[in-house]
């Protein structure tokens, strides 16, 4: 299978993924301030990861997830019903912490620029 089919099929279920989470998922548990950072659907399509950033503390981040697990048999159908496929994919989800990573970076990055120019001004 081309692998441009792999990546249209990851774009779509991405978009299609997060529209449910956002649009039907009720479950008051799952907090409003998630994204879909990215999706990875096996070669064999019966697999997909979905990875999911929440921006909220460690107990948010849980409790969604948590929410996000028991709901997947919901999520899928409902995808399902968009996408369609011979065989829809089992979803797994999976706490993408990237984002926090990427800002921690700029943090300590902007602290040393900081701390270099207090430095120059003293000199």
């Amino acid at each position: 299978m081309p692998i441009n089919r792999v990546d249209r099929l990851n774009s779509l279920l991405k978009e299609v993924i997060s529209d449910i989470i956002r649009r039907r998922v009720k479950n008051p548990v799952v907090s409003e301030l998630i994204t879909v950072t990215q999706v990875k659907i096996t070669k064999d399509l019966h697999h997909a990861k979905v990875y999911i950033s929440i921006i909220g503390d460690e107990k948010v981040k849980a409790e969604t997830m948590d929410a996000l697990d028991k709901a997947k048999g919901f999520i899928a159908v409902q995808a399902s019903k968009e996408v369609v496929m011979r065989f829809f994919p089992s979803l797994t989800f999976i706490l993408d912490d990237s984002v926090e990573k990427h800002m921690r970076i700029e943090n300590i990055l902007n602290q040393i620029h900081e701390d270099e120019r207090k430095r120059g001004s003293k000199e």
